[in-house]
């Protein structure tokens, strides 16, 4: 298989994988509530419980399965992965009790956290100066998956409850067979790395990133915007009918096209922007719409001003390929498994802590400054942006990356 027929494969196991995850939204809080006797207060501590673990489980299996990944190769642990995801929505469909389907979500955290292997396997297979547009294109699959998927599992759940399960269970065996023929692997015998427990933790995995100023700054970058967008599911639905009167129907439409913005600055823009801007400016241009598009979410009087911010928020979509084309330049081929799996538990842990601060901060500021989360998520991409200049500022006699 030619390089760019295993990145269309790659392409569409993320965007299968997000679909099948997209799929959970609009049902998972349904059998919650089922199974809790209809007690939306009891169902909404058990629907954060259940996204906190969600995310723990991401933290401390994607440093392993990358630290896996380059001792055995990425083809084995994407199939594999593919494999448990699939198996996984067979249990939660069948799953009797509320005990178990948490028991699901344990597994399914811990069988979605090969993120940091399909990077990984982009870098082995793509030249340096074209990895910004393939981690874009990958980029873009997230996208149009969270657009299609809760729409789809919407549908689905309306006829069943446990059919977007099943169907998301489909897609991802099916896919696992056929990556099984036509996947080969991209990661060469003579490039492999012993596997090694110190690497292969959450603390072990971070230390790859302090060998350097740029990993770690770029880190930073990355850390700081993923924490900024926990403010969308933690507070847009109830800022927007809270300010807006919007209802679900206006809140699913503009979500959707938040996804489209995404998947088209990621998808189409990214490797344009890239070849004339170079990653340097092309991170921090897409970290400065990101501060301007919460800005404009945070201060528009009315809904429809508030849609002015989308577009600029989708070209934030740029910033995360350009970052992971520079940071991917700076390890070795056989390091690229463990730099994306820290790369994964640092986004992890915005995904765990961030939703709670950005919750609380609309709550208690909710009287007098409704738009408070919104500002503090500019805050937070503007000092990203900041430190993403300095990071990757030319230093004289500095040693070119890998």
């Amino acid at each position: 298989m030619t390089p760019k027929r295993a990145l269309t494969f790659i392409f569409c196991t993320a965007t299968l994988d997000v679909l099948a995850l997209g799929m959970m939204i609009p049902v998972l809080p349904r059998l919650i509530l089922d199974f809790q006797g209809g007690d939306a207060a009891t169902a909404s501590e058990t629907i954060g419980l259940f996204m906190t673990v969600w995310g723990l489980m991401q933290f401390i299996f994607s440093p392993l399965l990358g630290a896996l990944s380059d001792r055995y190769g990425r083809r084995p642990i994407i199939l594999i992965s593919c494999l448990g995801l699939g198996l996984d929505y067979v249990f939660m469909a069948l799953a009797p009790s509320l005990g178990w389907l948490f028991v699901g979500r344990v597994i399914s955290g811990i069988t979605s956290a090969t993120l940091g292997t399909t990077f990984a396997y982009i870098a082995d297979v793509t030249p340096p100066e074209r990895r910004g547009k393939a981690f874009g294109l990958v980029g873009g699959a997230f996208g149009l998956g969270f657009v299609i998927g809760p729409a789809v599992g919407g549908l689905l759940g309306s006829v069943d409850p446990r059919l977007p399960f099943w169907c998301s269970a489909a897609a991802c065996l099916v896919n696992a067979g056929f990556g099984w023929f036509i996947l080969p692997e991209s990661l060469s015998l003579d490039r492999r790395m012993a596997f090694s427990w110190k690497r292969a933790n959450p603390v072990g995995s971070l230390r790859l990133l302090s060998r350097h100023v740029e990993l770690w700054g770029l880190a930073t970058v990355g850390f700081l915007g993923n924490f900024a967008h926990q403010v969308l599911p933690a507070v847009f639905v109830l800022y927007a009918g809270y300010r807006y009167g919007w209802g679900p129907g206006m809140v699913g439409l503009t979500l959707a096209m938040v996804g489209v913005a995404s998947a088209i600055a990621q998808g189409l823009l990214v490797g344009r922007i890239i070849a004339w801007l170079g990653e340097r400016r092309t991170l921090i241009g897409g970290m400065t719409a990101g501060c301007i598009g919460m800005l404009v979410y945070g201060l528009a009087p009315t809904g429809c001003l508030f849609w002015i911010g989308v577009p600029i928020m989708g070209l934030w979509g740029l910033a995360s390929p350009a970052s992971q084309s520079l940071m991917s330049r700076r390890v070795g081929p056989d390091e690229q498994g463990q730099l994306q799996g820290a790369n994964t538990s640092l986004q992890s842990i915005a995904n765990i802590i961030g939703p709670s601060i950005f919750a609380g901060t609309f709550a208690y500021f909710l009287k007098d400054t409704p738009s408070a989360a919104w500002l503090l998520a500019a805050a937070f991409l503007a000092a990203a942006a900041i430190v993403a200049s300095l990071t990757t500022r030319p230093r004289p006699g500095a040693v070119p990356p890998v």
